[in-house]
């Protein structure tokens, strides 16, 4: 029996891997030597030790995540360096722009107040509804028509069309559109009560996880201010107005624009969502306020002027009047009242024609109150006294017409002072052909006065659209101008012009240009006076003082036609007018320009006030009849405002005609 071998001792060998793994249980290490194949057909025992699998080598997968970590990296690096520093200023405008908003802070305009501080024209704070049209895209508002649905809500409360309003809100490139200009404050308040319940309800949609859709996020608002007259119609002829703009749109509002107006400042802000973010900081330039315009006028004597010419242009059934009232040394206009009127607080309900400045605007044919003019040249020139003689036939035959007086009569045997009292034509035609040796002498004598009067030329107001009038030259006038031009026909004033004819008068003979405007205060509280009006001497100081002693013939004396403008206790000088009217849209006569103008005291003159209506229909048409009361209420309420004493002296009472044979 063969010999038993001895038992193998096992060798370790490596460890078996966990989970199927095969290799080295150390990266790297040497791999057990391979046994040698057995020899065929010798009985060897299979072993049972499982077969080891080997691990490829994870360098290249690591190079591999490398490199793709490098490029993305790199392509970081490139993005991020072309957006701080190739494009960063194009990027950083874009930036801006998207989240600043510039807007125009408003400059507060300027207040317009009468002689005495009371304003005639103030602002007060108001609000322009504005909208970001970006906020009402579908991606922004979360509702795919906000821009319809925010212009049905908004349209009742601005009063505007809904349609517009939808165009206005669907310019999603745009950042900043007006809704509407100057809003109430009660109308800022119904928008933004509106717009807290739609954001309640879009916070509260959120919440049950919908869109939670907001068509008002992105109305907004802006103050300014908003232009208001306090007296409503009063002076609005004079005021004018102010445009949806904030300019202004006539009178001296448009005259003074640039004075009243000031410097608009803006102010730059961060906004997200339609709000404005305060932690993100601002820029602005304030705004620099108007000047404040004080007036002549006075506002109480204005009051009186606009209801004495209101109601008589009403119970008279005619287009239109106006009254005058002057300060005769100054200048100053103290009223310029015009009739129909209109409130600038509501244009909607002025026609055009009442927009405007009538005293200003409307040329007509004065009629008798022009024969001062007339007589004052006559004085002035020697070519007789107030107690000349002159025969007044009741036709004259000059030229190619026969010449009438305002009714029939038997022959007159007038004074010149007469002639005047009774409103005399052909004893006016009588006088100023006296003028010169020729008629042609005469009428450049009498038209070279005119002018000096301040016809055919503006006032010096400055005022848009006044009308200089119309005074053809001499050499120009037909065979009647040259006999209807002394009486106030075929020539064409203004009313203004027409109170300065009688305050040159009252002054001694000076003419001192109209004024309307006393003075500017700035921002800074200081007090600038207006330029000195211009002065002109047009007749002596004594043809002056007898015309003015003439005037009271015509208001005194039982035959002069101005008595219904007699003021207890005062001297007053006037002159009544009645001319034939040209009718503006057929360019021929039809009814009558009645007007009255005179001064007071005679002996000391204060105040000019000049009145005319323009084609009564019902009741007189006569100067005397329908202006001499006018006169009288607005004289007797001025003087009294004036604190003028009342006359220490009666009239001297010139002779008005003569008996024949003396």
């Amino acid at each position: 029996m063969p010999p038993k071998e001895p038992p193998r001792r096992r060798v370790p060998g490596p460890a078996r891997p966990r989970n199927g793994a095969s290799g080295s249980g150390r990266p790297g290490a040497r791999p057990p030597a391979r046994r040698p194949r057995p020899a065929p057909g010798s009985a060897t025992r299979r072993s049972t030790a499982p077969r080891s699998l080997r691990l490829g080598s994870p360098r290249p997968r690591l190079r591999l995540v490398s490199l793709g970590l490098t490029l993305v990296m790199l392509a970081f690096v490139a993005r991020l360096l072309q957006v701080q520093a190739v494009d960063a200023s194009a990027y950083a405008a874009k930036a801006e722009k998207n989240r600043y908003q510039e807007y125009t802070v408003a400059a507060e305009r300027g207040e317009i107040t009468d002689r005495n501080g009371v304003a005639l024209a103030t602002s007060v704070d108001a609000h322009n509804i504005t909208a970001d049209p970006k906020l009402f895209t579908p991606e922004e508002s979360k509702a795919p028509d906000a821009p319809q649905q925010a212009a049905a809500l908004l349209a009742p409360i601005l009063g505007k069309d809904v349609d517009e309003l939808v165009e206005k809100l669907s310019k999603p490139k745009l950042r900043y559109t007006i809704l509407a200009y100057r809003q109430t404050p009660q109308v800022w308040k119904q928008i933004k009560d509106l717009k807290a319940v739609f954001a309640e309800k879009a916070s509260e949609d959120k919440l049950k996880g919908g869109p939670g859709a907001n068509v008002l996020a992105g109305v907004l608002q802006e103050p300014t201010t908003k232009r208001v007259y306090p007296n409503g119609d009063l002076a609005a002829g004079i005021l004018g107005f102010v445009s949806a703009d904030g300019k202004g749109g006539g009178g001296l509002e448009s005259q003074l624009n640039k004075e009243l107006a000031g410097e608009d400042g803006k102010i730059r802000y961060a906004q997200a969502g339609g709000r404005r973010v305060p932690t993100a900081g601002s820029s602005e330039i304030p705004a620099v306020p108007g000047s404040d315009i004080e007036l002549t006028i006075d506002r109480d004597i204005q009051w009186a002027a606009q209801k004495a010419i209101s109601d008589q242009v009403a119970e008279s059934k005619a287009d239109r009047g106006y009254v005058i009232v002057q300060n005769t040394k100054t200048g100053e206009l103290l009223a310029m009242a015009n009739a129909p009127g209109y409130d600038p607080n509501d244009l909607s309900q002025a026609t055009s024609a009442q927009l405007g400045n009538a005293a200003l605007q409307d040329v007509y044919e004065p009629g008798s109150t022009s024969k001062v003019m007339s007589i004052a040249a006559v004085l002035e020139e020697g070519a007789a006294t107030p107690g000349t003689h002159v025969t007044v036939p009741n036709r004259l035959h000059r030229g190619d017409r026969l010449f009438k007086d305002d009714v029939d009569h038997p022959t007159w045997y007038l004074t010149l002072n007469g002639v005047l009292a009774k409103s005399s034509n052909i004893g006016t035609i009588l006088a100023t052909g006296q003028l010169g040796k020729t008629q042609a002498e005469s009428n450049q004598v009498l038209y070279d006065y005119l002018r000096k009067f301040g016809l055919g030329q503006k006032t010096g107001l400055g005022y848009p659209g006044e009308s200089p009038g119309l005074l053809a030259h001499p050499k120009d006038w037909s065979t009647s101008q040259q006999y209807t031009i002394p009486f106030g026909q075929g020539l064409s004033i203004n009313a203004v012009q027409a109170a300065s004819v009688y305050s040159t008068v009252a002054n001694g003979g000076v003419r001192v240009a109209p004024t309307l405007v006393r003075g500017t205060k700035g921002s800074d509280g200081r007090f600038t006076p207006a330029e000195a009006p211009e002065e002109n001497r047009v007749v002596s100081e004594k043809t002056a003082k007898t015309l003015a002693t003439m005037l009271e013939s015509v208001v005194d004396d039982r035959e002069g036609t101005g008595t219904k403008a007699a003021i207890p206790g005062y001297r007053v000088a006037g002159k009544t007018g009645t001319a034939n009217r040209v009718d503006p849209e057929r360019g021929v006569y039809k009814g009558y320009t009645a007007s009255f103008a005179g001064f007071a005291p005679a002996d000391n003159p204060q105040v000019t006030v000049y009145c005319a209506i323009q084609n009564p229909t019902k009741g007189s048409y006569f100067g005397g009849q329908i202006c001499g009361p006018i006169y009288k209420k607005v004289m007797e309420f001025a003087l009294k405002t004036l604190q003028t004493p009342p006359s220490g002296s009666e009239p001297p009472r010139l002779p008005v005609s003569f008996k024949p044979g003396e």
